[in-house]
């Protein structure tokens, strides 16, 4: 685990976590070429995503925090019988449409492994076809979802479908970001970036919470101070990354993401198949 491998990969991942190009298929691209694979990718991922897990801290602290309050709140006025469905407030509804599309996921971590095994398994097709998917949905979205509704006004319903493209996100390729906004945009919300960013918050903390734990439990060697490294930048490139999303949100640019994710779709699917015909790879390729 080289420091400049990690600082390679920090960056991919700042920036790619809230495109909506998939941070965890980019890694696993990138891992796959430079030979980084096994346990040691899977450590090193769940670190790089946790430093942007601080950047959506940093960049969205007030909602989040409006949020925190409004759960203890919430608790209060149900045990005082104050509590309405009906007159909830923008931060109360947002805490329970965020509960909810989370519940949702949260079966799907009992077979977690057959999602994120397709990471470092030394095979990028699957990768490759996981980028197409993610380009589909962009173009679609950005076809039919036209809405105008905000995060604050989610219904139960809304919170349910973005939850579902939120399961199919745990693949590598699928990214995160791309398929709830896009599950908010085929809803009939408007292109809000807050939520979709907010609803990653229980999911990759609870997974890389589990996935931490049981690296801490393993025989692994880990480089403390380049996992460090890779968080903070990971972090920082992270913070830069979402005010260049929403930038791209306000010029109506977001379809360009869906062009990218179609050619890297195809030159993945390309690469994989060539490694399986020719019996070589990528990484020994580059290395010469």
């Amino acid at each position: 685990m080289d420091i400049i491998t990690v600082i390679i990969q920090a960056v991919v991942q700042g920036l790619t976590e809230f495109l909506p190009v998939s941070s965890s298929g980019h890694l696993s691209v990138v891992q796959h070429v430079t030979g980084v694979n096994g346990e040691a990718a899977l450590v090193l991922s769940l670190v790089l995503h946790l430093g942007t897990l601080a950047a959506v801290f940093v960049a969205f602290w007030g909602t989040i925090w409006g949020m925190i309050k409004e759960f203890f709140l919430t608790i209060g006025d149900i045990f005082t019988g104050k509590f309405s469905w009906k007159n909830m407030n923008g931060n109360r509804r947002m805490m329970f449409m965020v509960i909810i599309a989370t519940v949702i996921l949260v079966p799907f971590y009992l077979v977690e492994g057959f999602f994120t095994g397709r990471q470092g398994d030394g095979d990028i097709v699957f990768e490759g076809a996981a980028f197409l998917f993610t380009s589909l949905i962009l173009f679609l979205s950005d076809r039919f979802g036209h809405g105008t509704r905000t995060a604050e006004q989610m219904t139960v319903k809304d919170a349910v479908t973005v939850g579902l493209f939120q399961v199919v996100a745990l693949f590598p390729g699928v990214s995160r970001s791309g398929s709830t906004t896009a599950g908010g945009l085929l809803s009939g919300l408007e292109k809000e970036t807050a939520f979709a960013f907010i609803l990653g918050i229980p999911a990759i903390l609870g997974g890389s919470v589990l996935e931490l734990g049981d690296a801490l439990h393993s025989d692994m060697e880990l480089d403390w101070v380049a996992l460090g490294i890779g968080f903070v930048i990971a972090a920082v490139v992270g913070i830069l990354s979402i005010k260049l999303v929403s930038w791209l949100v306000k010029k109506d640019r977001y379809k360009i993401f869906g062009v990218y994710t179609a050619v890297l779709g195809a030159v993945c699917v390309a690469a994989g198949l060539w490694e399986h015909i020719t019996g070589n790879t990528l990484h020994s390729l580059i290395m010469g």
